[in-house]
């Protein structure tokens, strides 16, 4: 479904009216706006991507504030402007791929997802990152471009004794 710019607004002001990622998330799927929205996510972010009918978002995606999808490019703006570049018979298209977020993923802070990218399942980009490419299943990717810095597993087992370490802390 492609939203109208009247709809994506109200979208907008829906989603800014609240600060609960999963009463947000559920705004999101209910709009019907986005390829496919599943079940179980956050949302934080406060942006709405441009194009949301090419954004598939799996089971169980959080996503932190200020991340941005980006499903498009405008370098065919550039090259069609540009006098000294030679032109296909009509000119240079736009380039724009699908998004797909797998179950079970982490999208970290003030990231930026790139057009034609999967993640996951079971992924985790670290704040701050740019994703230009596919992230494998399992996996911790971070950095511009973003590059696997670890293992999913190994957040489980770290963020598990935090906890309980927590938790004991707490109990004496």
């Amino acid at each position: 479904m492609n939203i109208t710019w009247r709809k994506k607004l109200l979208l907008i002001l829906r989603i800014s009216l609240t600060n609960k990622g999963r009463k947000k998330a559920t705004i999101l799927k209910k709009s019907g706006a986005f390829k496919l929205f599943g079940e179980n996510n956050f949302w934080y972010s406060r942006i709405i991507p441009s194009d949301c009918e090419m954004i598939s978002i799996h089971n169980n995606v959080k996503v932190a504030t200020n991340v941005y999808f980006c499903t498009h490019d405008v370098i065919h703006d550039l090259l069609n402007d540009d006098p000294s570049v030679q032109k296909p018979s009509n000119g240079f298209k736009r380039y724009s791929n699908e998004i797909e977020i797998l179950d079970n993923c982490f999208i970290g802070a003030n990231s930026a997802i790139m057009y034609g990218v999967t993640i996951g399942p079971n992924a985790i980009v670290a704040a701050n990152s740019v994703v230009t490419k596919d992230v494998p299943a399992g996996s911790v990717v971070g950095g511009n471009p973003a590059k696997v810095i670890g293992k999913y597993e190994d957040v489980v087992k770290k963020r598990f004794k935090y906890s309980e370490d927590l938790t004991e802390r707490e109990n004496k």
